[in-house]
């Protein structure tokens, strides 16, 4: 195969995997030879390599094979011995000395830097913004600006779907058009884990440190994912105060509050909390209906003459109120099945096609989002409901949410009492009757739980 043939295949891989994971990704690569089916890559980093290979390994296979090339496999080694050299996943590299550590520090460039791709989806303009996360997306915008850090870090929690990880790759996108020179690093917490660990591996760890602390702006997607990994969340946290002591940003990510994140060091948590929190509360029915307007306009454009039948978005907003993705999939699922069978998408085809999301939808209210929402109801905090205090202003709420757990979820009273705390059965019971004793008599309560089964039903 000559380089021109490969010169192509990179211009194939540019348009499928876009440009910023082209230029971050794939452009590095040096084709050092095809042999005995194999073909072996040259790369800057045994890290870089190991990415490749997990991520676009098979891309470039089956881009290679369509060219003529009969490839099996595809293996990346660093420097010009790249055929010599074992694969990536079992390479051992020897320590470096100190001038070759100096020297590779001092050739940092933002190219090295071991981000994730960002999706070309996720961007301010796609995310429809409602009562449920206006906070939220206010925040991630001021970010965005790129100007002074006036809350360090930014953190935002919320369950599955909510739109963390869109307003994180909306922050690195904005940040690179408006501020290019800006060093802009966006990971998960397992991929920073990943990279320490192969940093210890490969006895690197000052490049580790030397990477991570040169950045401009430290992102850190589902950050729960380092609880319980002491040198991982050791290293995180030198890497955190080294961060903040220069002034740099830095947002981070999870599902659930710092201080709610089971086996996260107190000192992370503390640092965590000592920024902007900001929750994405699950989403409401307006808002749910404004994502689907928006994406059934994308679609529109792409299935010409397809026809939508009034009312079709309304029922999907209603019944779908688990997350935005299982949302969007069910109308992308909804387009492409109409436009192959010809028809118009009506309310019964609508039933029929979704017939399996929708079912799912209808037993999907969890004990954990009635806490939540009866916490955010009644102004106390989620730790408070389900720790020991029995104070009455936090005591009658966290009888309101057994109640609805037991109206609303199938779980069983001892399995009701094990989220609450490790509560047993009968204080569960004696909050249910208590609850329908009161209802009787106090209006208020009454409609606080008429509410409050309407937000969580969707």
């Amino acid at each position: 195969m000559t380089n021109e043939t490969w010169g192509e295949i990179r211009e194939q891989l540019e348009k499928r995997l876009g440009k910023h994971n082209y230029t971050t990704w794939i452009e590095p690569l040096k084709l050092s030879v095809l042999k005995n089916g194999v073909a072996h890559f040259e790369v800057p980093t045994t890290f870089f390599g190991d990415w490749v290979s997990r991520n676009y390994g098979e891309h470039i296979r089956n881009h290679l094979n369509a060219a003529g090339a009969e490839i099996s496999r595809v293996e990346f080694a660093v420097g010009a011995g790249a055929v010599a050299a074992k694969p990536m996943r079992t390479a051992a590299k020897p320590a470096p000395r100190a001038s070759e550590k100096t020297a590779a520090r001092s050739r940092l460039r933002d190219d090295d830097l071991p981000g994730a791709p960002l999706d070309a989806r996720f961007t301010f303009d796609s995310f429809v913004v409602g009562k449920p996360n206006e906070l939220a997306h206010a925040a991630a915008r001021r970010v965005a600006e790129g100007g002074p850090v006036t809350f360090n870090p930014l953190f935002l929690y919320g369950g599955v779907g909510l739109g963390k990880t869109h307003l994180m790759h909306a922050i690195a996108h904005e940040l690179q058009q408006r501020k290019p020179d800006l060093r802009v690093l966006y990971l998960s917490a397992e991929q920073f884990m990943y990279r320490f660990v192969q940093s210890l591996r490969d006895r690197s760890v000052m490049d580790f440190k030397e990477m991570f602390r040169s950045v401009d702006v430290l992102m850190v997607d589902d950050v729960q994912f380092i609880a319980g990994k002491d040198s991982t969340q050791e290293e995180f946290f030198h890497t955190f105060n080294a961060l903040v002591d220069q002034n740099k940003q830095i947002v981070i990510s999870a599902d659930r509050a710092p201080g709610e994140i089971k086996d996260l060091e107190e000192r992370i948590k503390s640092r965590l909390q000592c920024g902007l929190v900001v929750d994405l509360h699950p989403t409401d029915y307006e808002l749910r209906l404004g994502i689907l307007q928006q994406k059934a306009e994308f679609y529109r454009d792409q299935y010409k003459g397809l026809v939508i039948a009034p009312g079709v978005l309304e029922f999907l907003a209603h019944r779908i109120s688990t997350n935005v993705r299982v949302l969007e999939g069910a109308l992308t699922r909804l387009f492409a099945f109409a436009s192959l069978v010809g028809r118009e998408i009506t309310l019964d085809l609508t039933q029929d096609c979704l017939a399996d999301i929708l079912r799912a939808s209808d037993r999907k209210v969890t004990i954990e989002e009635i806490q939540r929402k009866v916490a955010e109801h009644y102004n106390i905090r989620l730790s408070d409901m389900i720790g020991p205090k029995r104070l009455r202003n936090i005591a009658r709420p966290r009888q309101v949410a057994m109640y609805l757990a037991k109206q609303l979820t199938p779980r069983s009273l001892p399995e009701i009492g094990r989220r609450f705390g490790g509560r047993d059965h009968t204080t569960i019971m004696h909050g249910v009757r208590k609850i329908e004793e009161l209802m009787a008599t106090d209006s208020q309560l009454a409609d606080d739980l008429q509410l409050l089964r309407r937000l969580l039903q969707g």
